[in-house]
């Protein structure tokens, strides 16, 4: 029996952090893992224009340095399609077509528009390309015939989107060409910065995957504590301090039930505690930095590997838009 295709994509705007790590990254790896599926997830470097049209120059070495991320993560070329979005033209030109029968209403009450408008008021988003955006994310999803997306809570509108562009698409056409996608949820958990705003590069308060030694300790020492605990010899409150929260996912349960108890009644300090956490991630990260550091000697397997991810998708999307175009009678 088949395995049931998922599709997925980040935009290359930095080096990937530890919320991208224990979110959609994790769940990535996890998916590829449990066989359940033919994996496909790509570099979306087109989507990235959309709001650093201005800044265009960082976009070619942040895809490289993204991929080498996803494999240090441990995404595998030889279970998953790894491939550049730019790299396969018919994504741009099934983005076209869809644009032409997407009404404009649909894209205009899209939340996340006027969200992302708000959080990037020091740029220009009035362009056509920041409106369609989810018209090109719908012909990166439908062009592989992905059964289901892996997202989360906040990307469901645009899912539904894709729905309704697929719905319409087969209506207008009279013939199912695309089957409609499912959101396949998952649950993210919601690490902030180091500063207790959400982990972000734009805020300067990331740890990232391929930080360790001197600078891994440093973030960790100016992560914001429990602001009510102003001396060691005051009892702190764990569930309203960011650091533990990151010791429940990198210390055993019972360390993390020893903290928590300690901190209560003051019997650990916050400095020891962010030393203790330090080591944790440390040790949890040394594989994936060995990982890194094999591909960054090694930077013509990364060159490979994505020539034949964009070959194998490629391969995929010529065919797809054979039956659109004998769909649409062009």
């Amino acid at each position: 029996m088949a395995k049931k295709r998922i599709l997925s994509g980040m935009r290359p705007t930095g080096r990937l952090h530890l919320g991208n790590l224990h979110g959609a990254l994790g769940n990535w790896v996890a998916l590829q893992e449990s066989g359940d599926y033919d994996c496909f997830y790509f570099v979306a470097d087109w989507h990235a224009i959309t709001s650093e049209y201005a800044s265009t120059e960082s976009i070619r070495d942040n895809s490289v340095n993204m991929v080498i991320d996803w494999l240090a993560a441990g995404l595998n070329p030889e279970k998953s399609t790894l491939f550049v979005q730019s790299a396969v033209k018919e994504h741009a030109e099934l983005f076209l077509l869809l644009s032409m029968i997407t009404p404009l209403a649909w894209l205009q009450r899209n939340p996340t528009y006027k969200e992302m408008q708000t959080e990037l008021s020091t740029k220009d988003l009035s362009t056509f390309g920041f409106l369609g955006y989810p018209v090109l994310q719908a012909a990166d999803i439908i062009m592989y015939k992905a059964y289901g997306v892996p997202v989360g809570v906040d990307q469901l509108p645009h899912i539904e989107l894709t729905r309704e562009i697929v719905r319409r698409f087969n209506y207008l056409y009279q013939k199912e060409v695309f089957p409609v996608p499912e959101p396949l949820l998952t649950n993210v958990p919601k690490l902030l910065g180091t500063d207790g705003r959400k982990m972000s590069k734009s805020y300067e308060n990331s740890i990232y995957l391929s930080d360790r030694g001197k600078t891994l300790a440093e973030k960790v020492a100016s992560m914001f504590t429990d602001p009510q605990r102003m001396r060691k010899k005051d009892p702190g409150d764990p569930d309203i301090c960011n650091v533990f929260t990151f010791h429940g996912l990198y210390s055993t349960p019972e360390t993390a039930a020893e903290i928590n108890r300690s901190c209560r009644v003051a019997g650990i300090g916050c400095t020891d505690c962010k030393k203790m956490l330090a080591a944790r991630i440390a040790g949890a990260l040394a594989p994936v930095h060995e990982r890194m550091d094999y591909y960054l000697a090694h930077l013509s397997d990364i060159a490979e590997i994505i020539a034949d991810g964009n070959a194998r998708a490629a391969l995929i999307a010529r065919k797809t838009m054979e039956e659109v175009r004998e769909a649409i009678k062009i």
